[in-house]
């Protein structure tokens, strides 16, 4: 199965569930393939939690779900040694961290030191606990949601953290027609919980998965490419309205996840076309603007859009 095939059958059956949402589902895909973890942002009632549930199961990984809150401690996430009375000897209950697929619900509502429980095992996929590492999945990924709107009670991510998110995704309402058939769903008796009554199928495995990721290796990016993704970044770093840009880690990020699009879309190389289409949700949380600028009304997105207008693109 090619990984365009995979991808594909994966959109079809995640549909039963989710609909709409097209942009996100695929982005989430791509950040499968590129090894990388996502930051869903989108306020509360949007499928953000159904869309991480819906693409575990059609992968056929294991899932874990945590609800953040002030009150949770790391080890909450990591797990902790307890002692055996029987071998009189220290043992590991694993958290929910053990997993392929870790849903982080409301990621911004623990304090910053149980929020930086996730970075090692973001970053190097393994957990210390008591000075001793443990290894996770090969495929283990977070999916972090957070409510763009509310702000009370708290924690934004520390941009140490956000860097860790290979992508930053924006969900949004469904449009008019998509709501409605959201609306005829329910009314029939649909259950968003019972993905057997909703007919969703595992596409694939965790072998599966790793093989597309091999795949994905043999990609064709020319040199102008490649010049053309670090020439976006550079120029973030230089914009007069940013205080800071993107790092060397932002632009490997870009590079990978216009690879993996590209396989999605059935090429085996990389157009400057797959770089625009996935700039905005790579860049948009690792871009920070100066007070005046955001005073001005610049987000992001526009700033990105800016860079993108100045930067000559390979023929």
């Amino acid at each position: 199965m090619t990984i365009q095939e995979l991808g594909e059958r994966i959109k079809t059956e995640v549909s039963k569930a989710v609909v709409g949402q097209e942009g996100p589902i695929e982005q989430v895909l791509v950040a499968l393939l590129a090894r990388g973890h996502v930051l869903l942002e989108g306020v509360p009632g949007v499928a953000k939690t159904l869309l991480a549930k819906a693409i575990a199961h059609c992968l056929g990984c294991t899932f874990k779900r945590v609800q953040f809150t002030p009150d949770l401690m790391p080890a909450d996430i990591t797990g902790t040694n307890v002692f055996d009375l029987n071998t009189r000897t220290f043992r590991l209950v694993a958290g929910p961290i053990f997993t392929n697929i870790l849903l982080a619900d409301e990621i911004n509502r623990t304090p910053p030191k149980t929020q930086a429980a996730l970075l090692e095992a973001m970053e190097e996929r393994t957990v210390t606990v008591d000075g001793v590492g443990h290894p996770l999945s090969a495929i283990f990924l977070v999916l972090a949601t957070q409510n763009p709107i509310e702000y009370e009670g708290t924690y934004p991510l520390p941009e140490a953290q956000q860097d860790r998110f290979l992508m930053k995704v924006a969900v949004g309402y469904p449009s008019a027609e998509e709501e409605a058939t959201i609306l005829r769903r329910h009314h029939q008796g649909f259950d968003p919980h019972d993905f057997a009554q909703a007919g969703l199928s595992q596409v694939t495995d965790e072998s599966g998965l790793l093989a597309a990721r091999e795949e994905l290796a043999r990609q064709t990016v020319r040199d102008e490419v490649i010049a053309y993704v670090a020439e976006i970044v550079r120029r973030t770093r230089e914009s007069p309205h940013a205080l800071l840009g993107g790092s060397p880690r932002a632009a490997v990020a870009l590079l990978m996840c216009s690879k993996a699009l590209a396989a999605l879309r059935g090429r085996d190389y990389v157009t400057p076309d797959d770089v625009q289409e996935t700039v905005v949700p790579v860049l948009r949380h690792r871009v920070m603007l100066k007070p005046e600028a955001e005073i001005e009304g610049l987000g992001p997105e526009r700033l990105i859009g800016n860079v993108l207008a100045a930067v000559a693109v390979p023929r």
